[in-house]
């Protein structure tokens, strides 16, 4: 389901055909949903507004009490090229990451599963990319359109990109296709140098191929939009999330990082009162949270 935040940064952007606002019926959607306890796995597109509000956002998701977020960065080409206004730029979009990252590795691990820092401790976990954008080749998610027409990947759905019909070629033959290989091997041989030796490559491998839009700092071409963006989150959270692999693989649950970093961030700062609110941020009283860390 497709929520982008607090009703003001949903309806910024997120209309009905007459350009009406759309959060009060996404609520009601979401509420029934969980009414009768199915899952609901929450997409927020990030883009020029509520990139802005990263706390805001997340702190909303928490609230109606979300299982499952996917972080979605708006990139909306233009046909003469650039992107649009709408677009998430790539610094903000990084912060917008690191900022709901800070507070998710100390309150929520295992209480809320955010996509992309999941993604993001698969390489410390010594384990395979699951989402597309982030392996080192792609090619493994085409799209057939209503009248059956097959296309590379649903980001190109393009007359370059259309390698049949199933009506008139068997969809296995489709897949298998050297077309179709060699679109996916494309997007790691034609990664920029800039890329290759990018000390957070196992982390990001480029990114979208639609992105790969801009030019590297050395001038090459195919550098994603996203880049600093990118850079900035994974450089950010590849120390934290190293030591929830290290706590993996000795057997501790997860959570107790986040008891070290609270407890580490106590000793820092003034002691506060029983009853005042935690220095770690949480918004609940110092005795009921790090007060015994």
């Amino acid at each position: 389901m497709s929520l982008d935040g607090p009703q003001a940064l949903h309806d910024a952007y997120r209309v009905n055909k007459g350009q009406k606002p759309t959060y009060k019926q996404v609520m009601q959607g979401y509420r029934l949903l969980r009414q009768y306890k199915l899952p609901v796995d929450l997409l927020c597109v990030v883009h020029a507004e509520n990139v802005k509000h990263p706390l805001e956002v997340y702190r909303f998701f928490k609230d109606i009490k979300a299982q499952y977020l996917s972080f979605i960065p708006l990139v909306e080409h233009l046909p003469g090229g650039g992107v649009g206004a709408r677009s998430t730029p790539a610094v903000a979009f990084g912060r917008f990451l690191c900022t709901i990252f800070d507070e998710w590795v100390r309150q929520d691990i295992e209480r809320i599963l955010v996509q992309i820092f999941e993604e993001a401790a698969r390489p410390a976990f010594g384990q395979e990319h699951s989402l597309c954008i982030f392996r080192p080749t792609c090619g493994d998610v085409p799209v057939v359109e209503h009248n059956g027409d097959f296309y590379s990947c649903d980001h190109f759905v393009a007359p370059a990109h259309r390698l049949g019909n199933i009506r008139e070629t068997p969809l296995l033959t489709l897949l298998e296709s050297a077309e179709q290989h060699a679109f996916g091997q494309a997007k790691r041989d034609t990664l920029p140098h800039y890329c290759q030796v990018c000390d957070v490559k196992a982390m990001c491998n480029g990114g979208c191929p639609k992105d790969r839009v801009i030019q590297a700092p050395d001038g090459e071409d195919g550098l994603n939009f996203l880049c600093a963006g990118y850079k900035h989150f994974f450089t950010h959270s590849r120390p934290y999330l190293q030591q929830l692999a290290a706590l993996r693989r000795a057997g501790q649950p997860p959570q107790q990082l986040m008891q070290l970093l609270r407890a580490a961030e106590v000793k820092k700062r003034p002691q506060a009162g029983r009853n005042d609110p935690c220095p770690c941020g949480s918004g609940r009283k110092f005795k009921r949270c790090c007060l015994h860390a």
